[in-house]
């Protein structure tokens, strides 16, 4: 499993120095990623029937909730970096060295988008409609991070694409010029072409009240799942299981149900995307009104 010619190269370096000010390929990444999503929000909440503005005021509250929300899953997941023998508590904080747990960032964003979405008078299942083919856009890009990183890579490949890895971040026990499985690169494409056929359903389907966000984390777990099997970085394991593989299999069956249960209950497209109508807020003023 030595190098081959088709092989897929690391980056040499992940970090450069603007000055004493260190630019880090992966919190880039991140960035890169929240605008592009920011972007396909917007012209989808749009094509909604939405204000473009919202998305921006909204993302106020969901993208700090979302960072802070994958990086205590992360540290909580992890803990022996931050905690354990030779760990140091205070890199628990350094967000921009890399360590971002989705199912955090997306947990807590939730929380986030629910109270940005309350405080802008809208309702929160058309807006993450809206949002999910981005969420995972963003997420693809925010995969780059580990390539520049050299991390989160699968177990030693044949196959022509096979991922290099320089002796610094090479794994115990494994050879110089041992090939990986590029994890990274299967959760860009899976996720790319996820996004694709969220766009495709959404359009052809018609689909509202959440059930296009449910949708996107049926397609976002299965992936994970899969590519989560490959992966030979360190993990927490139950009955033999990686963690992030049971998250998967946990969160994308109630996902499927939700999606399920939803589409009865509500089908076709959101009426309206505001929590209170505007006609209902005329019949109000109405009725409150004194006779004359």
């Amino acid at each position: 499993m030595r190098a081959l010619a088709t092989s897929i190269p690391s980056p040499s370096q992940g970090v450069w120095h603007l000055g004493p000010f260190p630019v880090r390929a992966y919190a880039f990444a991140i960035l890169l990623g929240i605008v592009v999503a920011l972007w396909m929000t917007r012209r989808r909440w749009v094509e909604r029937g939405g204000d473009a503005d919202t998305v921006l005021e909204i993302s106020f509250w969901a993208v700090p909730f979302g960072i802070l929300g994958g990086r205590i899953y992360h540290v909580i997941t992890s803990p022996d970096a931050y905690f354990g023998a030779g760990g140091e508590p205070l890199r628990a904080f350094a967000i921009w060295e890399g360590g971002l747990g989705i199912w955090g960032a997306v947990a807590l964003g939730a929380v986030g988008a629910w109270i940005g979405c309350r405080r802008n008078g809208v309702r929160l299942a058309p807006f993450a409609d809206a949002l999910a083919p981005g969420l995972l856009v963003a997420q693809a890009i925010g995969r780059l991070g580990n390539w520049f990183n050299q991390e989160l890579f699968g177990g030693p490949t044949s196959l022509p694409w096979g991922l290099q890895i320089d002796d610094a971040h090479l794994p115990p026990g494994y050879e110089p010029g041992t090939l990986f499985h590029p994890t990274f690169l299967y959760e860009i494409v899976w996720n790319l072409a996820g996004a694709a056929l969220l766009i495709w359903l959404d359009r052809r389907y018609r689909l509202g009240h959440g059930r296009v966000f449910w949708l996107y984390v049926v397609v976002y777990t299965t992936g994970r799942l899969w590519i989560e099997l490959l992966r030979i970085d360190t993990a927490h394991h139950i009955l033999g299981l990686r963690l992030n593989v049971w998250t998967s299999i946990i969160v994308g069956l109630g996902a499927l149900v939700a999606f399920v249960v939803v589409g009865r209950r509500h089908p076709g497209r959101d009426t309206t995307l505001l929590r209170e109508p505007p006609n209902a807020q005329d019949d109000e003023e109405s009725t409150s009104e004194p006779a004359r």
